[in-house]
């Protein structure tokens, strides 16, 4: 099932046509050398606070450790190092110009948890209204040449929905090149996944949908679900790296010239990682890895790839590079074992981004 170029624009733009919104810039920020600003914090991440000011337009970066007062009457999820999560407004706990600067997240008006700064790793803005919850970005890339009629393109987006203990998310991306004289190739990758934190600190129970078409491996429709358990090994506000195992099931369409009738399912177990580091100067790279080895046929294992690496450089918009690859050591006959390949292209992000 190949899916056309049209289809794939409308669905990337659904997928990030969310409804942006504002509120009143009331929120209080005390740096460590004085400067007092009024304005709208959107949320922290990868040790950046977002913020929304009056008289400058689009978001503002600001440094998190070089913030001293906070002060806030919207509700945040905040999360820390150690994997705990609250829900609350924000300020600062009084502690006389010692160090370290210590934030008060109040849950209720009885109830009120003291966090110190540097172990507060993201802070995401929530909202009673559905449609204020979601974060997001779209990343495209062109190329054309007249000498051999020659097109590439690349497209790609990614939602997510945060919450206090768990969060989903989805994404999309689909490549295309052609040229006289040889056939065109596309490939079109989309996901699903949700994460719950367990009542261990770190620990979480994730599932995930993936689905794939890839004219090189003379996939249709390539579907996998799978679900396990995971752990973050790392979270801080310049790394964040999580590992899970579980299990997976997979069921493969191939195109008659894989000379193979009907669909193939496979049993297989999961292992997965993710990787992600950032630079206040607003860089991000992010690594994502799985490996199924097949239960119900040993010996076969099918790899996925996926990196992207990104620079805001003006607002919201960004340069970002990508690539992809997935691998099957045990192909079906005239079919290729793997497909991967690298993209650059600009991109916009919304929400907390």
């Amino acid at each position: 099932m190949k899916i056309k170029i049209p289809a794939a624009i409308v669905f990337c733009a659904l997928l990030v046509t969310t409804p942006l919104y504002a509120r009143d810039k009331t929120d209080v920020l005390v740096m460590n050398n004085g400067d007092r600003v009024t304005c709208e914090i959107k949320g922290l991440d990868a040790s950046v606070l977002y913020v929304s000011i009056d008289y400058i337009d689009g978001t503002a970066s600001v440094d998190w450790s070089k913030v001293r007062h906070v002060e806030s009457k919207q509700l945040f999820i905040v999360k820390t190092t150690d994997g705990s999560v609250y829900t609350g407004t924000l300020s600062t706990a009084d502690t006389g110009g010692a160090r370290p600067v210590r934030i008060e997240v109040v849950e209720k008006p009885e109830t009120k948890v003291v966090v110190e700064e540097q172990k507060i790793v993201n802070m995401n803005q929530t909202s009673d209204r559905f449609w204020q919850r979601f974060n997001g970005g779209f990343n495209s890339g062109l190329i054309y040449s007249k000498g051999n009629e020659s097109t590439q393109y690349t497209l790609g987006a990614n939602v997510q929905y945060p919450r206090a203990r768990w969060g989903a998310g989805a994404s999309f991306d689909s490549t295309l090149s052609g040229n006289t004289g040889a056939a065109t190739s596309t490939r079109n990758n989309g996901s699903l996944y949700a994460r719950h934190l367990l009542p261990w600190n770190n620990w979480f129970y994730t599932g995930v949908g993936a689905f794939l078409q890839s004219s090189e491996q003379n996939i249709n429709l390539q579907s996998n679900l799978a679900g396990g358990i995971g752990r973050y090994l790392k979270n801080t506000n310049h790394a964040t790296i999580a590992v899970a195992g579980g299990m997976a099931w997979q069921n493969t369409n191939y195109s008659q010239s894989a000379d193979l009738h009907g669909s193939q399912k496979v049993a297989a177990a999961m292992v997965a990682a993710n990787v992600e580091l950032f630079k206040f100067d607003k860089t991000n790279l992010t690594i994502q890895g799985s490996v199924f080895p097949a239960l119900s046929e040993p010996g076969r294992v099918y790899n996925n790839v996926n990196l992207t690496y990104y620079v805001k450089f003006f607002g919201n918009f960004t340069w970002n590079f990508s690539f992809y690859g997935n691998w099957d050591n045990q192909p079906p006959p005239n079919s290729a074992g793997s497909n991967y390949g690298a993209s650059s292209g600009l991109g916009w992000t919304f929400g907390n981004k």
